[in-house]
């Protein structure tokens, strides 16, 4: 594996993430920002983060298998969640761990969440990517 996940000491333990990933691979995976959309296009899980989390992380799983990658090689994630506020952070989390559940994987990369107004159309709530690091 080329991702060793750390928490130095001095930095707070969180519970979802790792501060710090240390990549030891030659080969960078960059995952375009994977939104809640099926096979087709069509939306999944309109008005529901949690359903919307969960297909996000399904769809960067697929961009990863694609490159002979799976979440263990993840090194960050970046999450972009529309007009964020805290409490929106147990559905969240909870789409998330049904994803890595489906994919058998603890995904717990470093990982930055940010708040934003809208992403590429009114019905997607979240967006997630990711970059990877690979022998």
């Amino acid at each position: 594996m080329a991702i060793t996940l750390v928490n130095p000491a001095g930095l707070p333990e969180v519970d979802v993430y790792r501060q710090v990933s240390i990549a030891s691979g030659s080969k960078l995976v960059f995952i375009a920002g994977q939104v809640a959309w099926d096979a087709d296009g069509s939306t999944v899980g309109e008005g529901d983060l949690a359903a919307q989390a969960e297909r996000c992380y399904l769809n960067v799983g697929i961009a990863l298998a694609e490159a002979g990658a799976t979440f263990d090689d993840v090194a960050k994630v970046t999450v972009h969640v529309v007009d964020w506020t805290p409490d929106k952070m147990p559905r969240l989390l909870e789409g998330i761990a049904r994803a890595t559940a489906k994919l058998k994987v603890t995904a717990a990369p470093p990982a930055t969440l940010i708040g934003v107004a809208a992403l590429d159309v009114p019905e997607h709530l979240v967006e997630v990517e990711a970059t990877a690091v690979i022998d």
